[in-house]
């Protein structure tokens, strides 16, 4: 994972509508995973401005969402087809025709599965999933759960996603509680996926994602076995990752030869510790440096 460290909510959008714009100007035909729900709304309205600009072009692109609450038609205000609307597609030249959303108004659960499912597939999978996550660590609609999902299937939301998502809601009770969401399995076939993540109340799940067990109980935690993952989060959504993170910013980087993050020991007090080469075990400022950023002392990294 590469992860990514933003200001605030606006360098955040702007790093990531850069990700996605790169993208669009590699590869003009890219096939787009798309996001909803407020974190991603910034970036879409920055790659809208470039569009304006004449910066980016999206006439060739194909885009497939995430989800779809199951119940809810294509020009319902509160589908999240109507949402795309709104804040990206009435914005930018993408062809209507290339556009791909769950068909929530259909409640023949097999019939828009299957159909989605070979969509993706026929369109080779996603050259980009952007994904945001949810503060129980959920990516998409997919839920913690004893076992990570495969393809695009309808789940029961939970209620902490019915209590968060209630905000664009007049009401709670008015939240739908099933949704068409695009599988684990599914998302872990594109080749590149970027993640966005801002606020404290993300910070846990972050966490989770980037360096807790890879567990369906944190369903974003398997993107830490994707091989080409991208995070870009701001400073309250990433406040509880500092003690890793530290490990690999050094004010004296030249000291460095190399770390190699692995399991901890049965001793460790984190989920991670670096291995040190015999060049960085004697070098005492790269000791000093990383002793500084972390709760070991010089000592205790001397004997790792």
């Amino acid at each position: 994972m590469k992860i990514i460290k933003a200001k605030d909510y606006e360098d955040m959008s702007r790093k990531a509508a850069n990700i996605i714009s790169a993208q669009v100007i590699l590869k003009p035909d890219c096939v787009l995973g798309l996001a909803t729900g407020s974190t991603p709304i910034g970036a879409y309205k920055q790659l809208a401005a470039w569009y304006e600009k004449g910066d980016v072009d999206f006439a060739e692109v194909s885009t497939y969402n995430l989800d779809e609450y199951r119940g809810l038609s294509h020009d319902d205000p509160q589908s999240y087809h109507y949402f795309m609307n709104k804040h990206f597609f009435d914005h930018i030249n993408i062809d209507p025709k290339n556009v791909h959303v769950p068909a929530g108004s259909n409640t023949d659960v097999d019939e828009v599965c299957a159909s989605f499912d070979k969509m993706v597939a026929d369109a080779g999978f996603c050259d980009l999933q952007l994904l945001g996550i949810g503060r129980n660590g959920h990516i998409g609609f997919n839920e913690p759960d004893d076992v990570f999902s495969k393809g695009t299937h309808c789940v029961n939301l939970t209620e902490s996603t019915i209590e968060a998502n209630s905000r664009l809601f007049d009401s709670i009770d008015d939240v739908p509680r099933q949704a068409y969401t695009m599988g684990t399995q599914t998302i872990m076939y594109a080749r590149m996926i970027l993640v966005v993540a801002n606020g404290e109340a993300k910070a846990q799940a972050v966490h989770d994602m980037c360096y807790g067990p890879v567990t369906p109980e944190c369903p974003a935690s398997i993107l830490q076995l994707h091989t080409n993952v991208t995070i870009v989060a701001d400073d309250e959504a990433l406040a509880l990752c500092k003690d890793e993170l530290a490990l690999f910013r050094f004010d004296t980087p030249w000291c460095v030869d190399s770390v190699k993050v692995v399991r901890p020991r049965s001793d460790s007090g984190s989920f991670f510790y670096a291995e040190l080469s015999t060049k960085m075990r004697q070098s005492n400022s790269f000791l000093t440096a990383i002793s500084n950023k972390s709760n070991r002392s010089v000592g205790a990294w001397q004997k790792l």
